[in-house]
């Protein structure tokens, strides 16, 4: 559900009494709030004083917080007060509109505190884009592409990367910079600063909202590699996959959405050894910019080598963890692969319109540390250290 409605003046101001916020109250941010910060309605009801079944009545909208409660209220989730009133834009994210890696294995609860964030980076795009124009969505599949309306790739996986590179524009050879190249071309990619603890429960995911979105996890990607295959395997998901069933159907044909797109058959057979040569994929893994474990994978896939001289081969590896050639390396060392189009905007705002973050933290009714959080920027402030 989207809501789309003028910011409240007293929000701007800031400083809303807690009776005014009562008034205007909104059960929707209540429960966005419970579930970005983790915690059961159990849990807020212990901080408040009140039964579950009252924390339950607030965000069905069958009763509101008594005034009163509202300062504990937005303490215990860690929110301005004014973050509970109602009509600032917001767009509920439901897990039909989701695609999570490993969501068999990933509770409900943090599913849930991952569409919480989800919600909100809608949120901080909505707002950046209100007075900075995107690049436009160009994305075969997505149903809300502005470059190819309504314009499908073919249902097999294979044949749908082969296609989204024609159309992209990539050639043959190696995809480089892929995380910059999916946000020009109107894809929001988000890598949350630090260990966000709401994107961090989950290995990475992606949503089909009004624009496509896709949240990476530091965390869970601390290796450029894996990382470049899971933006990879999100994008497969939103040209593949309308609806998020969750089975693995689905994840296997992003995993050969991904593997076809980094590395195309065509391209990459000629290139793989027919005897298995580690220090030649590991040439290549720098290469295409993918791990000597997917590259392996190719070779099994294709038929180059046995089922037992892969696995072979993967116990190898696991010895191998850590040497050069075959150790993990840092995304921070790769600056085409970490998302830059949110900040960018807010950049172009300040220059354009003196936007702040202080005034965006104001308009969402967010601190500004959370601001700077979604947008991937670090806190630059000197950190006091009492000793």
């Amino acid at each position: 559900m989207k809501t789309d409605h003028p910011v409240l003046p007293g929000l701007e101001r800031g400083g809303v009494p807690p009776r005014a916020v009562t008034s205007a109250f909104d059960p929707i941010r209540l429960t966005q709030a419970r579930r970005l910060a983790g915690l059961t309605k159990k849990d807020v009801a212990e901080e408040l004083g009140v039964s579950p079944a009252a924390v339950g009545q607030y965000e069905t909208g069958v009763s509101r917080p008594r005034p009163d409660l509202m300062p504990q209220l937005a303490r215990v989730l860690d929110v301005p007060v004014e973050f509970f009133l109602a009509g600032r834009p917001g767009q509920q994210i439901d897990a039909s509109m989701a695609h999570f890696r490993s969501l068999r294995s990933t509770p409900k609860a943090q599913r849930e505190r991952a569409l919480a964030f989800t919600e909100q980076v809608w949120e901080l795009t909505h707002a950046l884009e209100r007075r900075v124009q995107l690049p436009p969505v160009s994305l075969p599949g997505f149903l809300g592409g502005e470059v190819h309306p309504g314009e499908a790739l073919p249902a097999e996986p294979k044949a749908a990367a082969q296609e989204l590179r024609r159309q992209w524009g990539l050639g043959d050879g190696p995809v480089t910079h892929l995380v910059r190249r999916m946000e020009a071309h109107g894809i929001v990619v988000v890598l949350p600063a630090g260990a966000n603890a709401a994107a961090a429960t989950v290995d990475a995911f992606s949503s089909r909202s009004a624009r496509p979105l896709v949240v990476l996890t530091r965390n869970r990607a601390n290796d450029v590699y894996r990382h470049r295959f899971t933006a990879a395997h999100e994008l497969g998901h939103l040209v593949l996959h309308s609806d998020a069933t969750g089975d693995s159907r689905q994840e296997r044909e992003a995993d050969a959405f991904a593997a076809e797109f980094l590395t195309p058959q065509a391209s990459i057979a000629p290139l793989l050894p027919r005897r298995m040569d580690l220090g030649h994929l590991a040439g290549l893994r720098r290469t295409w910019g993918v791990s000597v474990q997917s590259l392996v994978y190719r070779c099994r896939e294709l038929g180059l080598i046995s089922d037992a001289t892969a696995s072979r081969t993967y116990q190898k590896l696991r010895t191998l963890d850590g040497q050069p050639g075959f150790s993990a390396e840092p995304v921070s060392g790769f600056p085409g692969e970490q998302p830059i189009l949110l900040s960018q905007a807010l950049e172009l705002a300040e220059r354009e319109t003196g936007l702040s973050v202080r005034e965006l933290a104001q308009e969402l009714a967010w601190t500004p540390a959370h601001v700077r959080e979604l947008l991937g920027m670090p806190d630059s402030r000197p950190v006091l250290r009492l000793v």
